[in-house]
């Protein structure tokens, strides 16, 4: 901390992250187990991206977004899970005022990003089922590389507003964030003045980039329930429900605990709880996703099979 001697006021210059435990030997612990999540998602995630980079007939729209998504949930779990494993080694929990605002900035930019992105492959689906015949006419090159660059914009910019809020606020202690990351409600939670109007920012924020967002996505799937029971074959509407499978079951495990943490006041938020929720959708969904998608997807396993020398599969 440090005093300004216009007001003889002290602000917290760094913040001390509590994480999950102080027992030396529950954090050894958690040490194995992070670390094995984060290299298994970095691996899981970067093998998807080889793949489609690979192999050449995985170069179509549905793979392109979902090659973006693999980069990001890889994005997304190295902004906070390495910088835990070094808390849990080093025994060190502290992170500068600076550092905190980064972590909460790139965080939030790329969550944000990975939301718009669904809304993205949502479309994606809708027109693949529900206009085959046009669908490389409709998601033409030029228009998937314009949504993917608009989700990123939209991520980016919209974090700025939601961090500035939050970090703008006077910090004067105590510093200690019950977390294992710089995440907005905690954080924002430690603030020595009435935080009313920036949740109510942060509310009218998280209802235009979550609920938004999902409410497009229930619409498209809606129009899409609609053509796929108009088709005959038992056979084919299996075959399109479960093109949507894979990306309705990522949806749902990250926008459940997202929506919770975000879509709250602070005084109804439980610091121990929140920590255990949040991890669903930062290093979990990141665990989960080239899971869902790979042993769901014939066209992986045939790509990774190729890869590996073995041949395809039909």
């Amino acid at each position: 901390m440090y005093i300004t001697p216009e007001q003889n006021q002290t602000w917290v210059s760094e913040f001390i992250l509590l994480g999950f435990s102080s027992d030396s030997t529950t954090n050894s612990i958690l040490f194995i187990v992070f670390l094995l999540v984060y290299l298994c998602s970095v691996m899981g995630n970067g093998l998807i991206i080889m793949l489609i980079c690979l192999d050449t007939q995985l170069h179509t729209p549905m793979y392109f977004f979902l090659c973006i998504l693999a980069l990001l949930d890889m994005s997304y779990v190295t902004t906070t899970i390495p910088q835990m494993l070094v808390h849990l080694f080093t025994h060190s929990q502290t992170i500068s005022f600076a550092g905190c605002w980064l972590q909460m900035y790139v965080f939030s930019a790329l969550g944000v990003t990975e939301c718009t992105l669904f809304v993205v492959m949502a479309y994606d689906r809708y027109v693949a089922i529900c206009y085959p015949l046009r669908y490389t006419v409709i998601l033409n090159w030029g228009l998937c590389i314009r949504l993917a660059a608009g989700s990123w914009v939209c991520g980016f910019i919209s974090a700025f507003l939601h961090t500035f809020f939050t970090m703008s606020l006077p910090y004067c202690g105590p510093n200690k964030v019950n977390h294992y990351f710089c995440e907005s409600p905690s954080v924002r939670s430690l603030a020595c003045m009435d935080t009313h109007i920036t949740e109510m920012v942060d509310l009218i924020l998280s209802v235009f980039l979550v609920v938004t967002p999902i409410s497009v996505i229930v619409v498209s799937y809606i129009l899409i329930t609609m053509v796929i029971l108009k088709i005959k074959s038992t056979q084919g509407r299996c075959k399109a429900f479960s093109t949507c499978a894979s990306h309705l079951t990522v949806v749902t495990f990250f926008y459940g605990p997202c929506a919770y943490i975000y879509m709250r006041p602070n005084s109804s938020s439980s610091p121990e709880r929140d920590k255990k929720i949040s991890l669903f959708y930062n290093a979990f969904t990141a665990l989960l996703n080239p899971m869902v998608y790979s042993l769901r997807n014939k066209d992986i396993k045939r790509a990774f099979l190729k890869v590996m020398g073995h041949g395809s599969v039909e």
